[in-house]
C-alpha cells in the first residue's frame, strides 16, 4: 500500500506566478499619475500666464520696431544732410581755382591772363559737371521755342521768322541727364499776324 505524501496547506501557492492581468493592474496602480481634473480657478490662471506671455512679447516687438523706425528715420536725414558730399567734395578745387586766379590778378594787374584764368576754370567746371553728375549745359539762341525748355521773358514779332524763335539767350538753360533742370530764359521772335483774308 503506497503512501500518499501531504503537503503543508500553507505552502500551495508559494510557487505559483500571478496572473499577466494582475501584473497590468499593478503597475497601473503603482505607476500611473490619477486622473488631472483641472479647476476653472487653474484654468484661469494659466490661461492669465498665457496672456502676460503674449503682452510681453508684443511690447518687445513693439519697442523693436519703434527703435527701428528711428534708426531709419535718422539714416534717412543722414542721408539728405550729406547726399551733396561728394558733388562738395568737386567743387573745391574750382573755388580754390578762383581764389588762385584772384590773387594772381591783384598782384600782376594782367587782365588778359585774369580773362583766360576764369574761362579756364569755367571750361573745367562745366566738364566735371557733366561728365561726373550728368548736368549739361544747353544753348537756344536760333533754335525754335520750346515752352517745355525755354521760358519766355521777351516777345516780339518779326517778318523774318515763320514760327517762333528764340533769338536771344538771356539764361542758360541746363538739364540733369535727361530732364530740364532749368529752364533757359529767352527772348521770342513771333511771325507776324497775316493780313486778314477779304472775298
Amino acid at each position: 500500500m503506497s503512501k500518499i505524501s501531504q503537503e503543508d496547506p500553507g505552502d500551495v501557492g508559494e510557487d505559483l506566478d500571478a496572473g499577466p492581468m494582475d501584473k497590468e493592474i499593478q503597475e497601473e496602480a503603482e505607476g500611473s499619475p490619477a486622473p488631472h481634473d483641472e479647476s476653472p480657478e487653474a484654468k484661469i490662471a494659466d490661461l492669465e500666464h498665457k496672456l502676460a506671455d503674449m503682452n510681453d512679447q508684443f511690447l518687445r516687438k513693439a519697442a523693436d520696431f519703434e527703435n527701428f523706425r528711428k534708426r531709419m528715420t535718422r539714416e534717412r536725414q543722414e542721408l539728405v544732410d550729406f547726399a551733396n558730399q561728394n558733388l562738395l567734395l568737386d567743387l573745391l578745387p574750382v573755388i580754390d581755382d578762383f581764389e588762385r586766379a584772384i590773387k594772381s590778378a591783384e598782384t600782376s594787374k594782367d587782365f588778359a591772363s585774369f580773362f583766360e584764368g576764369i574761362k579756364m576754370i569755367e571750361k573745367l567746371l562745366i566738364g566735371d559737371l557733366e561728365n561726373k553728375w550728368g548736368l549739361k549745359r544747353f544753348d537756344s539762341a536760333g533754335e525754335p521755342f520750346d515752352p517745355n525748355r525755354h521760358e519766355a521773358l521777351q516777345m516780339e514779332k518779326s517778318p523774318e521768322v515763320s514760327e517762333a524763335l528764340v533769338s536771344d539767350d538771356f539764361v542758360k538753360g541746363y538739364f540733369l541727364k535727361d530732364r530740364v533742370l532749368r529752364f533757359a530764359k529767352v527772348k521770342v521772335l513771333m511771325p507776324e499776324d497775316k493780313a486778314p483774308m477779304t472775298e
